[in-house]
């Protein structure tokens, strides 16, 4: 009965909108407008709470566990997910969901770190290696953040152009679509930092959830049932890795966990909890979120690759795309481009919001102007936002697919970062020299090796930059550890007391 009832719903919606689909874009462009004016009215309304650097920073350090949870989500599931995983999933299948387990993986570890991060009470990662590390580990964590972040913020702005020319059937150009895209992300984010974040990420979460798992049955009905996806799924060499080498594989899980490790976003919105406990809680509602939600879109990209044959390299990752636009009823459709909108737009505004607050608080307040008052900090952090954004857009054109933009900015910062910063709360015997050499290579080693690929159209040896990068990275903190004098306690103690006291950790 059940069935019944709910396939009768499927054909009801489809013919109610089948007509619409024929070249009438307008459903979708008004769904969107609706969007837009909800945010934008949501940044307003925040904008007049925003006091000080803590609101703009860390949202007065009052957000709780639901609220993390939202943003948390809806900051981890963005353009990567939509367009480079989709890629994956096309030419791959689930085996693909070994990029994404990556993170499911690194977040699971973060649950026995959440209360601690709270507890140290500051903004940024380079906040906490510098208290580990020296000035020099916030510098170059810096510059680092900066890179991969504002990276990740320019295929935003690519996904974003792709979703509203493709909707516009082409009567938006591209390029023009990656301007309004920028725009709109530039300046939201520059209303009223991250309270305005958190909380919009929270209809955003919900908005996400109900447009990807309300357009999977209506798709596995548009394209003939589970036989006949069966059927035109193409068959892969390897029932773990598709048609994957293990090489490639692991070149796109590790990179992903060591983001989920040492992501920035998480770590701001650790320390915007209202306590310790709340940021610990979060961590659960989150895990759970992005395996369902990574599943689900993995899941429409399969199906979806099986009608939509033929795709090119350069096609593919819009498979999700297709899927909203031609693969389910309009109204369906409708509230499935909303989401990958609110996809695209969340995780633009975060991923923009961090090295804006890294400039301000880890080199122009920490290096140039420590009287720096709370008025001119929130100024600066909206001009620094404008000028990161600009130079996001100018990034576009270094990385034409956004699969590969993705794991670029996921090395540089993995690689770099994530290493030094897990030793912060894992290993006392971590040193400073030790921890800043790790930065420093894991940075230059991701750049030199991208900068290879671009100029001789492959990675040097045909080895990804993740595993030069990451081995010279641990290796120089391991070893140069050993080498130098055991830390003071002072260096390593803030980071082993959790909401329960002092742990043991990792002396050796």
């Amino acid at each position: 009965m059940r069935y019944s009832t709910a396939k009768t719903l499927i054909v009801v919606i489809k013919a109610q909108t089948e007509s619409t689909k024929n070249g009438v874009f307008m459903p979708y462009i008004v769904t969107i407008i609706i969007y837009l004016i909800l945010l934008f009215s949501i940044g307003i309304f925040f904008t007049f709470r925003v006091k000080n650097q803590d609101d703009f920073m860390v949202a007065g350090r009052k957000l709780t566990a639901p609220v993390l949870v939202g943003t948390l989500l809806a900051t981890w599931i963005g353009s990567g997910d939509i367009f480079s995983v989709a890629d994956l999933s096309y030419h791959h299948g689930y085996s693909s969901l070994i990029g994404s387990a990556g993170g499911w993986v690194g977040i699971a570890v973060v649950y026995f770190i959440a209360g601690r991060v709270r507890n140290f009470k500051q903004y940024t990662v380079p906040d906490i290696l510098e208290a580990r590390y020296n000035q020099w580990a916030r510098l170059f964590a810096t510059i680092t953040t900066i890179i991969a972040y504002v990276t990740i913020v320019s295929y935003q702005f690519r996904g974003g152009g792709w979703v509203l020319s493709m909707i516009s059937e082409g009567k938006i150009g591209t390029d023009v679509a990656m301007v309004i895209v920028a725009f709109f992300v530039i300046a939201y984010t520059m209303l009223a930092g991250m309270i305005s974040v958190a909380y919009l990420d929270v209809v955003n979460g919900i908005l996400i959830i109900t447009g990807i798992f309300l357009a999977i049955p209506f798709l596995i009905h548009h394209v003939g049932g589970l036989e006949t996806i069966v059927q035109n799924v193409t068959p892969r060499k390897h029932v773990f890795l598709g048609n994957m080498t293990w090489i490639q594989a692991f070149g796109y899980f590790v990179p992903t966990l060591l983001l989920a490790l040492g992501n920035g976003n998480m770590y701001q919105r650790f320390f915007s909890a209202k306590n310790a406990a709340e940021a610990k809680k979060s961590v659960i509602g989150w895990i759970i979120g992005v395996i369902l939600l990574g599943i689900s879109l993995q899941t429409l990209a399969v199906i979806g690759s099986s009608y939509f044959k033929g795709l090119s390299v350069t096609e593919s990752g819009k498979i999700i795309l297709l899927v909203a636009h031609k693969g389910v009823p309009v109204v369906v459709g409708c509230i499935l481009i909303a989401s990958i909108i609110a996809i695209i737009i969340s995780t633009a505004n975060s991923f923009l919001l961090v090295p804006a607050t890294n400039i301000i608080r880890d080199i122009y307040q920490r290096f140039i102007n420590p009287e720096i008052n709370d008025k001119k900090v929130v100024l600066y952090s909206r001009i620094t936002v404008i000028l990161l954004g600009i130079l996001a857009y100018a990034l576009i054109q270094f990385f034409p697919r956004i699969l590969d933009a993705a794991y670029a900015a996921y090395t540089v910062y993995g690689a770099a970062i994530t290493p030094a910063l897990l030793a912060t709360f894992f290993w006392k015997r971590a040193a400073v020299k030790a921890g800043v050499s790790s930065i420093g290579i894991g940075m230059l080693i991701t750049i030199v090796w991208e900068v290879s690929r671009k100029i001789m159209g492959a990675f040097p040896f045909g080895i990804p930059a993740i595993y030069p990068a990451l081995s010279a990275s641990i290796l120089i903190l391991v070893i140069g550890s050993y080498l130098e004098q055991k830390p003071d306690r002072e260096k390593w103690a803030p980071f082993f007391k959790s909401e329960n006291g002092e742990r043991p950790g990792v002396s050796l």
